[in-house]
């Protein structure tokens, strides 16, 4: 299990390259480099024969390698991410403006003594294994935050309901002491009436029956 080719490279301009063997992985790395246009940001593999060449791309700058395909994925994607912070820790904004190749004579050795730790050293596994262990927790904790974020954000909007509610309690209450007291006068006005009706047909009666509207044989 071996990592054979490393390269560093700013679009399709290779800035620094290293082969471990004599193959032609310079030239299927050019024209991964053309096939993944744009400067996204970018994590992908892509299989050739019993090889992988694996890609990162970070603010425009891009490390590939190709390595075994029985490394798999997590040992060159951590020789890529040491490879990426060695280049720009060194270089700076040189990167940005630098000619084809101008960093190979001085960068290929730091390629080539890190193929060889991250294809040999067994600690380079374990520590890359502790990365990923730190990355989990770290996406965790992220969750966690969301989760918290969202719930607070669900907390919030159940105090506007619970004041929405509040405010429409208040309403409802007003509203029904006012329909109450509606109802009360309209009860009494009815009452008022019936009263003065029945009153009036209590005179009619007596009217009648005392011969007269002055009700004279009823008061003598």
């Amino acid at each position: 299990m071996a990592i054979l080719y490393g390269m560093v490279a700013r679009g399709t301009v290779v800035l620094a390259e290293y082969s471990a063997t004599t193959t032609n992985a310079g030239a299927i790395a050019k024209q991964i480099l053309e096939k993944t246009p744009g400067n996204n940001d970018t994590h992908v593999s892509y299989s050739q024969d019993r090889y992988v060449f694996h890609l990162k791309r970070t603010d425009g700058l891009s490390v590939l390698c190709m390595a075994d395909d029985s490394l798999g994925r997590r040992i060159p994607f951590a020789f890529l991410e040491d490879v990426h912070q060695r280049f720009v820790r060194t270089y700076g904004r040189a990167v940005l403006t630098a000619q084809a190749y101008a960093m190979n004579d001085e960068f290929s050795r730091v390629l080539s003594q890190q193929m060889e730790y991250y294809s040999s050293d067994p600690s380079a596994d374990r520590i890359n294994r502790l990365r990923g262990e730190m990355d989990q927790v770290r996406n965790v904790m992220i969750e966690n935050i969301d989760k918290v974020l969202d719930r607070g954000d669900r907390l919030e909007l159940i105090v506007d309901k619970t004041a929405n509610l509040q405010g429409n309690t208040f309403r409802f209450r007003k509203q029904a002491r006012r329909f109450r007291s509606n109802v009360w006068w309209k009860n009494f006005k009815l009452m008022v009436l019936l009263i003065f009706a029945l009153l009036i047909i209590i005179y009619i009666v007596l009217a009648f029956i005392c011969h007269g509207p002055a009700l004279p044989s009823c008061l003598n």
